[in-house]
This record gives structure tokens, sequence and C-alpha cells, in this order.
């Protein structure tokens, strides 16, 4: 997954950027839609898969996994005719005439920054060292088998190589900048800042995915039967119909203008969906005919996803109008609407005592601030790294831009892991609080 992600992830948004190169003004708007196309796969993904693993077996969640993303890579590779040379590595024509336009060219942008020997073997160290971490984390919780069996003071093997790796990666950054003219340098530099930044949105919002996960668990009131049941039935069938239904929408008006392009992409397209609906339809049905039912707690993570499908279109047209604040304050605002979210569960969660249980609308409601806010800085934050970086350097860039994005993950993770002690020790409408103030001070 790692792996896989890596090579996935920055080139999808490259491919993008080199799409819109021509229409800079548009891309604010094209990497939010792009965004809401990621999403209404996740909500999809987070729904019938975690429906699977927790209702049937988890071998069946990871399966599905599995099988979308085979179908995906297909669906890609289908896709060819429409995207052309986008993406193609260039040939030896195009090289040339990139180094006579650099050559002459008076456009910063122009110029030609190749990486040195040094940054290349650099780049195979940090790559290395990446590695060996992402394999030995899981090798040495699961197999007890410790590739970094050593200890620098506090720190642990791994610790040391990951942050080494750190180190390398910034080093060549810093070192590439220097070699930029000025105007490009200041450019780059202001996608350094904003990366800085996202990791304060990325360690509160990625709560989602650990400490909200638990509070979901152990402070929700989740267990259903009679009107309550038939109410969430209900709405549950709405918010995977209503989805289903905007998306297939669009995926044949797609058809209607990509078909004699590339029929092949198409017919795939409308078999897996039909997958989707056979599957979706299936637990509607399942859960309809039980006389007693509990949320699982992966439902509520489709929420970030449902409300990103339901808000992208119109966040995209506010970015299109006139009013289109700067970068910075979508950013600051980005960050104080997700605090909000914690600010909610603060307060909902306070004066909570230990095995009681709390309304789910207060989680319902974080989920719709920590959307809001993902929408305002995320996909701007692509957007911007593609028209502030030069054609050459974007993979790299977004590479960083990512790389920022895991280290808020992996703090996430370990202030995440802290919930319970922070819990007994203060409260859980404490631990919330942390999560109020940092965005709140960051934005």
């Amino acid at each position: 997954l790692v792996i896989g992600t890596g090579f996935f992830k920055p080139n999808m948004t490259s491919i993008l950027s080199e799409m819109y190169k021509d229409h800079p003004e548009k891309k604010d708007g094209a990497y939010t839609i792009f965004y809401m196309g990621v999403n209404a796969g996740a909500f999809f993904g987070m729904m019938l898969c975690g429906y699977l693993a927790e209702k049937v077996g988890w071998h069946w969640g990871f399966g599905l996994a599995g099988v979308f993303m085979l179908l995906g890579t297909f669906q890609f590779w289908l896709s060819k005719p429409i995207f052309g040379t986008v993406g193609d590595p260039p040939n030896k024509e195009q090289r040339r005439i990139a180094e006579e336009k650099a050559r002459v060219s008076t456009n910063p942008d122009d110029k030609l920054n190749p990486f040195t020997m040094i940054d290349k073997l650099l780049i195979i160290v940090m790559t290395l060292l990446g590695l060996g971490y992402a394999f030995n984390d899981p090798l040495s919780k699961i197999a007890h088998i410790d590739m970094f069996n050593f200890q620098v003071g506090s720190w642990k093997g791994q610790e040391v190589i990951i942050l080494i790796a750190l180190i390398l990666f910034l080093f060549v950054v810093i070192t590439r900048l220097t070699r930029y003219t000025k105007v490009v340098r200041d450019r780059m530099i202001a996608v350094v800042v904003f990366a800085f930044f996202v990791v304060f949105f990325w360690m509160s919002f990625e709560q989602g995915a650990s400490s909200l996960v638990i509070f979901a668990r152990d402070n929700i009131d989740r267990s259903l039967s009679g009107t309550s049941l038939t109410v969430f039935n209900t709405i549950n069938t709405l918010l995977t119909v209503v989805p289903l239904l905007i998306v297939s929408f669009v995926v044949i008006k797609l058809t209607q203008q990509t078909f004699k392009k590339a029929p092949g992409t198409n017919i795939f397209q409308f078999l897996c969906f039909a997958g989707i609906w056979a599957v979706a339809i299936w637990m509607l049905y399942r859960e309809f005919t039980a006389d007693g039912s509990e949320i699982t707690v992966s439902w509520f993570s489709i929420l970030n996803s449902f409300f990103i499908i339901t808000f992208a279109s119109s966040v995209s047209k506010i970015w299109d109008s006139k009013i289109n604040p700067p970068a910075a304050v979508k950013y600051g605002l980005g960050l104080i609407i997700m605090a909000i979210g914690f600010g909610l569960l603060a307060f909902g969660s306070h004066g909570v005592q230990a095995g009681v249980k709390v309304s789910m609308i207060w989680l319902v409601l974080a989920y719709l601030f920590h959307t809001i806010g993902e929408l305002f800085l995320s996909p701007v934050g692509l957007s911007y790294v593609s028209k502030l970086v030069p054609a050459r350097m974007i993979g790299f860039m977004f590479g960083m831009w990512y790389l920022a994005i895991a280290i808020g993950n992996k703090l996430a993770a370990i202030v995440g892991g802290q919930i319970e002690n922070i819990t007994k020790q203060y409260s859980l409408s404490t631990f919330f609080l942390i999560f109020t103030i940092v965005p709140i001070i960051a934005g």
C-alpha cells in the first residue's frame, strides 16, 4: 500500500497539472473536482468494504478493497486514449526542444536545473532508508524481527533511520532551491511554507482514522431497534443511493463525451458500477430485513467522503467566481473551520463520565466541519503546488507535499494514541480541546 500510494498520488496530481497547464486559473476548481472523484471512491469503498469487514468477515472487506484497486488499474490503462500523450515520458526530440527553449528563454520557469549525481545518490539512499522503515515497522511489531535493533538515547533504531531519511530529503530540497533563480526560488519556498502548515492540519484531521474511531466505538450510542432502526435504515439508504445516482449520472455524461475515443474504458466502467450497485443493494436489503442492529464504527468514516461529494462542486464554483480569496486566506479558514469541529466534540463530551454514551449528532457535525475545512485547504494546496512549481519539479514537489501529509499522519497516530491516557488524567473534552487550539493558532 505504501509503495503503491507513493507511485500513484504524486503522479496522478502531476498528470492533472499537465492537463490544465494552459488554464492555470481553472486549477483550483479542477483539483476540487478531482478531490470529489477521489472521495467518491473512498465513500463507496469505506461503506461497502467496512460493512463486509465488520458484518461478514475481515477477509471479505480486504478482498473487496483489493478487487477495487485491481479494477481501478485496468480502468486507468483502458483510459489511455483519453489522456493522449499527457503523462508520457518526453522523447529525444521533445528533450532537444526543451533544452533549446531553456537556452534562449528569459522565462525563469524554462531554465533547466537537472539533478546532480549527488542528488541522485541521496535520493537512492533516502528511498532505501524509507523502504527499510516501511518494512521494519510491521516486521518488528508482528514477527519481532528488527532490522534496526539499536538505540540512540531514547530513540529507537527505526526512528533514527527515518529521521536521517527526512534530513537527507530536506537537504536535497534546500540545495535544489539555491540553484533556481530568485523568482522561482521564492515561489518554491512558498510551497514549502504551505507544506509546513499542512502538517498541523492533517495531524488534527487524521484523528478521524484513530481517536474518533475509538470515540465512536466507546462513547457513541450506536444501538438501534424499532423506529430508530427504521429511521437509520432510511437515512442510510439515501446516503447510499443518492451518491450512487449522482456518480452514475456523471459517468453517463462522461461516457457521452468519451465513448467514441475510448469505448473499452466506458464499457468496463459500466460493468464496475453494476457491481457496486449489486453490493450496495445486497447491503441495504440485509440491513432492512434485520430485527435489530448496531451502527458499524466504519459507517461514521463515510461521512467525510459524503460531505465532500455534497459540497465539492459548490466550493469549486466559489473558487471559479469573483469570490476567490488568496491561498493563505483559504488555508487559514480551512484550519479554523476544522478546529470548530473539534470544538463541538469538546463541548458535546464535556462532563461525560466513563461508560456514558453521547449523541451521534456531535460526531456527525464534527465530520461536517472537518470536511469543509479540508475542501478549503487540501485541493487548493494541490492546485498551488502545480501553479508555483516549474513543470520539471512538479512530481518531486508533490512528493514533498505528500511527505508533509505523512508527517501529519504520523503525529496524528502518536497524539491520538494518547486519548485514553489524557482522558483518564484530565477528560475526553480536554483531548478534543488540543485539536481545537492547535489548528486555530496555526490558522
